[in-house]
């Protein structure tokens, strides 16, 4: 199977996985992170293009926060890669990519190194996470959590383990700009995502600066 075929395959596999997302993280984010992707790989061109894609393609559909059983998820993506004609070390790399590039596995004890492949997909998939698509996804996923909006008197958390980190009861929307999403710019792997997310980062705190002024009525 050519790795056109492959990509197609998985872009379908991944849009039914997906499809019935309410979070902020269905196809529309798929297809951003996946164009982020191949903007990085064309300043990266040593990067195995079939990997990259298909990690970004995929990088979702084992994320705990979206499956309630993420060792079938995973079974299901291994089986999945095999019938498309992957090679054992090629579902091995993808596998390797999308469980060790998230923020929260950062805050675990075993997260894995990423090759450049995963580092581009991490670069990808954070792009999405910040400026003025980052700040729509991160209100419209803490609404559909009922997180509260903003209060003033919970304080950012500055250090977390993943099960803190996942604990929304501990977290306010606002809260979470500091508490991940600022962070991400500085975690950055490659040139080109690094002068992006400067850019994006000041959409960020310009939000935040304005929204703390409206809060408080003196704007």
């Amino acid at each position: 199977m050519e790795a056109t075929e492959q990509l197609a395959a998985i872009s379908k596999y991944t849009a039914q996985k997906l499809a019935g997302d309410v979070t902020g993280h269905g196809v529309d984010h798929i297809n951003r992170v996946v164009t982020n992707a191949k903007m990085l790989l064309a300043e990266e061109p040593s990067a195995d293009y079939l990997i990259t894609l298909s990690s970004a393609y995929l990088h979702d559909v084992i994320d705990d926060k979206l499956v309630s059983d993420v060792s079938a998820a995973q079974q299901d993506v291994e089986q999945f890669l095999s019938s498309i004609e992957f090679a054992p070390d090629q579902v091995h790399t993808v596998m390797l990519i999308i469980n060790n590039m998230s923020f929260s596995k950062s805050l675990t004890d075993d997260q894995q190194p990423l090759p450049l492949e995963g580092q581009i997909v991490q670069d990808a998939d954070r792009l999405d996470a910040i400026g003025a698509i980052g700040i729509t996804r991160a209100i419209y996923y803490g609404g559909h959590h009922n997180e509260k909006i903003y209060d003033p008197q919970i304080a950012p958390r500055t250090s977390m383990t993943k099960a803190e980190y996942r604990n929304l009861n501990n977290e306010t929307i606002i809260n979470h700009f500091y508490e991940k999403l600022l962070k991400l710019p500085d975690s950055m792997n490659t040139p080109v995502a690094k002068k992006i997310a400067k850019g994006r980062q000041k959409t960020m705190t310009t939000f935040l600066e304005d929204f703390k002024a409206e809060w408080n009525g003196m704007k």
